[in-house]
């Protein structure tokens, strides 16, 4: 990215930035305000955040998709100005289309997390062939609006092994290189099937690719113990340090300094064996 290697042999953390009005957990917070954004953007990136994905569409179960043009309006000034001020920081780029991936590229984002494995625009696999940017692959079963009505699978380990290395290949044939596989946590998934993910993520190591794990905060952690997502940092920390000894490579977080502690200990762990 930006003509530099990445190393994935440490844990990375995502701090999570959303330019939206119904994300589940924060949304409303910094949609339509450039400077606030930034200045959480400059918070996480204090905190160790080493990527900063924005997202300006709420891709939370049950949510509407925004137009791309919606979509490029909250987010190219956001872009822009984190760029400018953070001239090394890893930009990710949440979006379903095509032409917000190719503009935010464009303007120095670094990676696309698509969380519909371009199920939602025919050409954005296309694009990414072209853009040669790293791609984020995501197991959804249907559009946000529908996710949670598509919860049944023969065997869900063998149904969600075959679609990624369909996608894979998909992508493989258009010229992307650099792909990183999320197991879609939430996303057409009842709780226990998420637990059950999480219990097998190394197992998708069989595809050679780095996995993401985002469960931040999500229905996963707050419904079993009858919480608020706002009172599930506790919960979520102790999944981080699970999705680590599963082998995650990067966590997808709201709260960048819990999960960087989480990382520290965990590498303390792994080098002291």
């Amino acid at each position: 990215m930006q003509g530099k290697l990445i190393s994935l042999q440490k844990p990375l953390i995502m701090g999570i930035l959303n330019l939206t009005n119904d994300s589940f957990f924060d949304g409303g917070k910094y949609i339509n305000n450039v400077e606030k954004a930034v200045n959480h953007a400059k918070e996480m990136i204090d905190d160790g955040a080493d990527i900063i994905d924005i997202g300006a569409c709420s891709t939370r179960p049950g949510a509407n998709l925004v137009s791309k043009e919606e979509e490029l309006k909250q987010l190219i000034p956001v872009i822009k100005k984190i760029r400018k001020q953070f001239p090394d920081i890893i930009i990710s780029i949440d979006t379903v289309w095509a032409d917000v991936a190719k503009e935010t590229i464009n303007e120095g984002a670094n990676i696309i997390n698509d969380i519909s494995a371009g199920q939602f625009d025919d050409q954005l696999f296309k694009v990414m062939g072209e853009i040669k940017a790293p791609y984020v692959l995501t197991h959804t079963p249907s559009t946000p609006d529908k996710m949670q009505e598509r919860t049944h699978y023969d065997n869900i380990f063998l149904d969600i092994s075959k679609y990624f290395a369909e996608k894979i290949e998909e992508l493989r044939n258009l010229g992307v290189v650099d792909i990183i596989l999320d197991l879609g946590f939430g996303f057409g998934k009842t709780v226990e099937q998420n637990y059950f993910l999480l219990n097998h993520i190394e197992d998708f190591k069989t595809f050679g690719l780095p996995i993401l794990t985002g469960i931040s905060r999500k229905t996963m952690i707050h419904k079993p113990l009858a919480i608020t997502p706002q009172q599930a940092l506790n919960g979520t920390t102790f999944l981080h340090a699970f999705a680590l000894i599963t082998k995650s490579n990067i966590l997808r977080v709201h709260d960048v300094r819990e999960a960087k502690e989480c990382v520290k200990l965990f590498e303390l762990i792994e080098n002291n064996k």
